[in-house]
């Protein structure tokens, strides 16, 4: 215990790592502050085909799963401080740039180029870390940076939604936009050299070897910790299973979640504010989640995450009933959805933050970046297969019927993990009993 007060009080008066941290929370929020006021203008405003919004994601997530290990090489070589502070840069015009979009292939090419851009800070965030904390630290300075990156998901969307509703999609960019230049500015004051010195790295030492025999050397070693972080995630208990628990859950819900507006637009007379709202209170949900499920120590990780599965699955299947049977956007028909969406939110929150806690639990620190790797390489495959299938299902069968599927798929998950695990917990305390017997 007195350890880690110590190390607490050591990372809070690391100025360098708080500034970066500071940086890193206001950058992380802009990613994704964008992403309610982009599927309003798609979806509602330009009345776009489900396929075109399928494709609008898709720009936003494919250059993550292509780029990824290119922009890893190129925050190894470059000055960190400024690689981060030229992607904000770039990334206050291109979020600028979509206050002056008029056409849908404008938002692609403006999302492919801020998409690339967002690869570039996270690896150069990541190095730099390692710069201004002590390797007694890491762990912990890691899972403060993982927090940030993962509550700015789930505020991001919701304040984007807040910002749409209140005050319309040209202010949301605009703030937007305004997140990047004060995390750009902020970054200023973090030393651009490294604070904390360490060993030369084998790949420094050999430049003189041949700049094609390092390149050889980098993509064994890339291909080679890629597999070390397979094989831990399958070595560690309830992790690999958690794993394909969370990522089928991601994948059924992106079934119905990339399709809403389609779904909104079935209801006459819809205000692009409900979109907002909606969005809003599914953050606010997940955000209670985050805050209450420390709390529920009884229940396992694994049956936290089954529960929050099915809680989410019945109520976006119920959410496509609601809209099919009740197709009139009346004050009571827009309560009744933004209650539903808030307790989906709810429901997801209560299926992500126990993964991440046992996934922060048991990934040894040597580890943590080939783990958290893997780990989103699969997530991101997740978010771009989902959209392509709800795609195909609201083109192909209607958008209601594709909310239905997903909610049912969701819930049965969910019930699958939680009778598994209650089956297992019967099992072990059997065991138990049996040999309390036997002595």
């Amino acid at each position: 215990m007195e350890m880690t007060m110590k190390g607490q009080r050591g990372l809070k008066h690391n100025r360098p790592f708080v500034t970066l941290m500071v940086a890193q929370a206001i950058s992380n929020l802009g990613d994704w502050l964008h992403l309610l006021a982009i599927l309003t203008l798609v979806g509602i405003r330009w009345n776009a085909t489900p396929w075109e919004i399928t494709f609008t994601t898709l720009c936003a997530a494919l250059p993550v799963l292509i780029t990824g290990p290119f922009a890893g090489a190129l925050a190894d070589r470059m000055n960190r401080k400024w690689l981060m502070i030229a992607a904000d840069g770039a990334r206050v015009v291109i979020v600028a740039g979509f206050i002056f979009a008029d056409q849908i292939w404008h938002v692609y090419v403006l999302l492919i180029l801020k998409s690339l851009f967002d690869v570039v800070f996270s690896p150069a965030k990541n190095g730099k870390l390692k710069e201004f904390v002590p390797h007694e630290q890491l762990a912990q300075a890691v899972s403060i940076s993982s927090v940030i990156e993962q509550m700015s998901k789930i505020i991001g969307p919701a304040l984007g939604g807040l910002l749409v509703a209140a005050f319309g999609i040209t202010w949301c960019f605009i703030l937007d936009s305004a997140s990047f230049l004060i995390s750009g500015i902020i970054l200023l004051w973090i030393p651009g050299k490294r604070v904390i010195q360490s060993a030369r790295q084998p790949v420094q030492e050999s430049k003189e070897e041949g700049k094609g025999d390092i390149s050889s050397r980098e993509k064994g070693a890339f291909l080679k910790e890629t597999l070390e972080g397979v094989r831990m995630l399958a070595s560690l208990p309830q992790v690999g299973s958690s794993l394909i628990l969370l990522a089928s859950a991601i994948l059924f819900l992106q079934f119905a979640d990339s399709q809403t507006v389609v779904l909104f637009r079935q209801l006459p007379g819809i205000s692009s504010d409900l979109l907002g709202w909606c969005v809003g209170a599914s953050g606010v949900g997940t955000l209670i989640a985050a805050m209450s499920v420390r709390k529920w120590k009884r229940a396992g990780h694994v049956l936290k995450m089954g529960l929050g599965t099915s809680i989410a699955g019945l109520v976006i299947g119920a959410a496509g009933v609601v809209v099919g049977v009740w197709p009139h956007a009346g004050l009571g028909a827009n309560l009744l959805l933004i209650s539903m969406f808030a307790l989906a939110g709810i429901g997801i929150g209560f299926a992500v933050v126990p993964f991440q806690i046992l996934l922060q639990e048991q990934t040894p620190e040597a580890m943590t970046g080939r783990v958290f790797g893997t780990v989103g390489s699969v997530m991101t495959a997740s978010n771009i297969m989902g959209p392509v299938v709800g795609g195909f299902l609201v083109t192909s069968f209607g958008v209601i019927p594709a909310f239905v599927c997903s909610g049912i798929l969701m819930t049965l998950l969910g019930l699958v993990y939680v009778i598994k695990r209650r089956s297992k917990k019967m099992d072990v305390t059997l065991a138990s009993e049996v040999v309390a017997v036997s002595e």
